[in-house]
């Protein structure tokens, strides 16, 4: 009998380097310690978490069974990881049966192709967009004006990034970062005729940019969007946003591209239920959308006459293939766990590189597109960009315990990084503490770093390597003896003697009781 060897499996690929928006220039500590200075910023982000936060609150509080809704989003999105291959197939189905149809895109690279050839068989120039994560994860803006193609953003906060020719810095506020005198500046500069006495009104500037969008959206032919989720059981798509420039762009052009992560489908038409009350009390702390827009396929003579959806895996398959960090999938993009995080609230979204900032991000960004592609892989630091409080894993609408995963990701860079200093110290470590002589030795040396401490009893400043634990803490000064020297000296002897003592007294007077 002859066999066949197929060779042994391998893990996915993740995001290509050096493409996208995956990956910053540097680590976060160092950016983060720019953004620190930023006082504005500072101010910007407080007030604006601050104030989502407190809205968030209020809204999810009215709902006797707000945790219950939680299990049931936790639980339809782990039984959707659990068969996602299945119900890609059947969402492909559905909506080819539809008139609409699918592409599937191994990474950002194939997913940029696949909407640049679509835009160029139409023959247009020009393409308008709503709010999309997953084309910015791709870099699909720059690689289209690359090839002679512009994409205008339709979403305010959107439109506000890319007329500053910035990055966003929040899911779902990308301009989070600016306040309203820096947007009036950006208009007065960027859109064409503008009324030179704008002033920095909100209503006012939302109102020059809705004047500027809207010849876009009645002469441009194509759009692009992404969706918050796709249902396999019908074939239907669905985008929730808030000022409306979704709908227009859903249903004005005559060929709609969608470009969707694998991880956003959703088994049933029913589990919409669920998400529609999660997404928008976690994300805006409204108790609806303003605008949910919802279709399925093609319809003759009304909205797009055709439709192509894009399904992107980019590194989701090496996350789903993690065994524990694969529940990060289970994102709905909602952005509470960066409005409850005292440390995006300090540095911001720019700190951390990518596309997906704050703790949901610190998370994923590795996942998609690895910590070791490069030496001093900027996306290694990621998973220490957190205190572990907890806060997040309170605030996530589907219960994803990012602490968890973020300690397992330290974990696995810990083991992918080789031999370090860290490690190196750890092994020394491990042999000093095995040897009871060898640890003696060692606490009495450690009586020597007394000299490094300050008057007030704590030691400010070590010298390197350790310096980076010394730059953010402060180290009490070793003791002046060990707990060991005291327990063999006299006094330590006769402390131990009146405790046993002391024990046997009242032990015995229970006893009497």
């Amino acid at each position: 009998m002859s066999s066949t060897f197929l060779g042994m499996p391998a893990t996915p690929p993740r995001s290509p380097y050096g493409t996208g928006n995956l990956r910053g220039d540097r680590k976060f500590p160092a950016a983060a310690h720019d953004d620190l200075g930023n006082a504005q910023l500072r101010r910007n982000l407080g007030k604006a978490t601050h104030t989502i936060r407190a809205k968030r609150l209020n809204v999810t509080g009215e709902l006797p069974d707000w945790e219950e809704l939680r299990d049931a989003g936790s639980a339809i999105k782990t039984d959707t990881m659990n068969r996602l291959p299945a119900l890609l197939e059947e969402l492909e189905r559905k909506v080819t049966e539809r008139g609409g149809t699918v592409h599937w895109a191994r990474d950002g690279g194939e997913a940029n192709e696949i909407v640049a050839r679509l835009i160029k068989e139409t023959g247009s120039k020009e393409v308008i967009k709503v709010k999309s994560m997953a084309t910015q994860e791709i870099g699909l803006n720059e690689h289209l004006e690359s090839i002679g193609i512009t994409p205008y953003e339709t979403d305010l906060a959107e439109l506000i990034v890319q007329l500053a020719h910035d990055k966003p810095s929040h899911i779902l506020v990308p301009a989070i970062h600016r306040n309203r005198d820096e947007i009036r500046e950006i208009f007065l500069k960027e859109i064409p005729g503008i009324d030179p006495s704008l002033d920095n009104v909100p209503a006012h500037l939302a109102a020059a940019a809705r004047a500027y969008l809207r010849e876009k959206f009645m002469t441009t032919k194509v759009a692009v969007s992404g969706a918050n989720f796709g249902i396999a059981e019908t074939g239907t798509l669905s985008v929730v946003e808030s000022e409306g420039n979704g709908r227009m762009c859903l249903t004005l052009p005559d060929t709609l591209i969608t470009v969707m992560g694998i991880e956003k489908v959703l088994p049933r038409y029913q589990d919409l239920e669920v998400f529609l009350q999660l997404l928008p009390r976690s994300s805006t702390g409204e108790r609806m959308n303003p605008y949910t827009s919802l279709w399925t396929g093609v319809t003759p003579g009304d909205g797009p006459q055709t439709f192509h959806l894009v399904l992107l895996d980019n590194g989701r398959t090496a996350a789903l293939a993690d065994r524990i960090g694969r529940e990060a999938l289970n994102c709905i993009r909602c952005s509470a766990c960066l409005n409850v995080c005292p440390v995006y609230e300090r540095a911001g979204g720019h700190a951390y590189g990518s596309t997906y900032p704050g703790p949901i991000g610190a998370v994923l960004t590795p996942q998609l597109a690895g910590m070791h592609a490069a030496k001093d892989d900027p996306n290694s630091s990621l998973p220490y960009a957190s205190s572990l409080c907890g806060a997040c894993f309170d605030a996530c609408p589907v219960k994803i315990d990012i602490p968890s995963l973020l300690v397992e990701l330290r974990h696995q860079h810990t083991e992918q990084s080789g031999t370090t200093a860290e490690k190196i110290a750890m092994k020394a470590a491990a042999g000093v503490m095995k040897s009871p002589k060898l640890f003696t030795a060692a606490q009495k040396a450690s009586g020597l770093g007394r000299v490094l401490a300050g008057r007030d009893g704590k030691i400010s400043h070590l010298p390197p390597p350790f310096n980076g634990w010394s730059d953010s803490r402060d180290t009490p000064a070793p003791p002046k003896e060990t707990f060991r020297s005291w327990l063999a000296s006299a006094e330590g002897a006769a402390t131990m003697r009146a405790a046993a003592e002391s024990y046997t007294r009242n032990q015995q007077q229970e006893e009497e009781k």
